[in-house]
């Protein structure tokens, strides 16, 4: 093949003209005025020129070679454009072992820090953590059925995605949450909105059974030693309107007047749940927020976004400076200012097809809007030494 200095517009070359694999040849030059194709890494690629606009042309054939299982784009090579079509692989290949590490590092991280809210000393007595054991199935509950909720509609929409990824830190919850990976391109705002919005739904309606759960359980008591150790830190939570409705509707008490007694931490599993589910539907960028604006606003999405970064600073400035409160307790909103800032930059998935959405789901999008503003609590964490 000819490798010589490439030109704005290559001649056509010899080269192979029919591949035993992909969408038939006939039905890509309907588009694409092929005149050579090769197999490179298991990537078909067709080199050539579009005959209508680029963002058109991919627009007619990602369909044709999604349907084949391949995910496609439109770039340029040596002075000519290329469709490159990469195999996709919806579903699972294997034995998830990293999935499966991290779950198992995160079971731990968590029972950890859940021995804690248990006031057990987890360095002193390890083999009592397992005494946590509800706090873990309540955290991983509420992140795992969120993350599947992805999982499911990705699946369902043939977009290839991984199993979820738990995060293990050593924090106050012992996780960062989970992920899920997508690969390729979003097919339509439908697509983007179905699965954007599944994760946040399925989630929040796993954390209201695990907060009623929760709210019926015993409280816990925090032991002499605590009680009289005048160094001890005490870490007060801010509830949000869905937490307190839930405890009013069942007519338990999240607030006491004994300071040595605190909610049972399943609730806080709840609690966690409600504080993922506001962050997660943040209107910017690659958050779940982001999807489900794109696809209800289109393109507009994207000056609402660059919007969200002033805000989250400007709450944690009227905090501290009008509300005075601690800068530990406003800390969280300065970072996620900076986060949204570099989301907002990066921007929102983009669909192949971006036809507006049908009213069912718009309807839907305002609705999920505002039970993530019912889960936004504006001071989520108090240290009070």
């Amino acid at each position: 093949m000819d490798d010589g200095e490439p030109s704005e517009f290559a001649p056509p070359r010899p080269g192979t003209r029919d591949l035993e694999v992909g969408p038939p040849l006939e039905r890509i030059e309907s588009v694409f005025a092929v005149y050579e194709t090769r197999i490179e890494d298991e990537r078909l690629c067709y080199y050539g020129e579009p005959l209508q606009q680029p963002e058109q042309a991919i627009r007619e054939l990602w369909p044709v070679f999604h349907k084949e299982g391949y995910d496609l784009e439109l770039t340029t090579r040596e002075g000519s454009f290329v469709l490159v079509a990469e195999p996709t692989n919806v579903g699972i290949d294997g034995i998830p072992w990293t999935n499966l590490l991290l779950f198992g590092l995160t079971v731990l991280s968590t029972l950890f820090a859940g021995s804690m809210w248990y006031h057990i000393d987890p360095i002193a007595n390890p083999e009592e953590m397992w005494r946590a054991w509800p706090f873990t199935v309540a955290i991983l509950g509420v992140l795992g059925v969120h993350e599947m909720g992805h999982y499911v509609l990705s699946r369902y929409h043939d977009v290839d995605a991984s199993l979820p990824y738990f995060i293990p830190v050593p924090t106050l919850i012992g996780t960062m949450g989970a992920v899920i990976k997508m690969n390729g391109r979003m097919p339509s705002r439908k697509a983007l909105f179905d699965i954007g919005v599944a994760g946040p739904l399925a989630g929040l309606i796993a954390t209201v059974g695990v907060t009623i759960v929760g709210l019926h359980l015993p409280p816990v008591t925090a032991p002499d030693s605590v009680i009289q150790d005048p160094g001890a830190i005490q870490i007060q939570l801010g509830y949000p309107p869905l937490l307190e409705g839930l405890a009013a509707a069942f007519d338990q008490p999240l607030y006491r007047d004994d300071p040595t007694m605190a909610v049972n931490p399943v609730v806080i599993g709840g609690w966690v749940g409600m504080f993922i589910t506001f962050l997660n539907l943040i209107p910017v960028g690659q958050l779940d927020g982001g999807h489900i604006l794109r696809a209800m606003a289109g393109r507009s999405q994207q000056l609402i976004a660059a919007l969200v970064p002033g805000a989250l600073f400007g709450l944690g400035a009227y905090l501290y400076y009008v509300g005075g409160h601690s800068v530990d307790s406003v800390f969280i909103w300065g970072l996620w200012g900076i986060f949204t800032a570099v989301l907002a930059s990066v921007g929102p998935a983009q669909p192949v097809q971006d036809e507006r959405l049908g009213a069912g789901r718009f309807l839907l999008g305002l609705v999920t809007f505002v039970l993530g503003v019912l889960c936004f609590m504006p001071v989520p964490i108090e240290i009070i030494q």
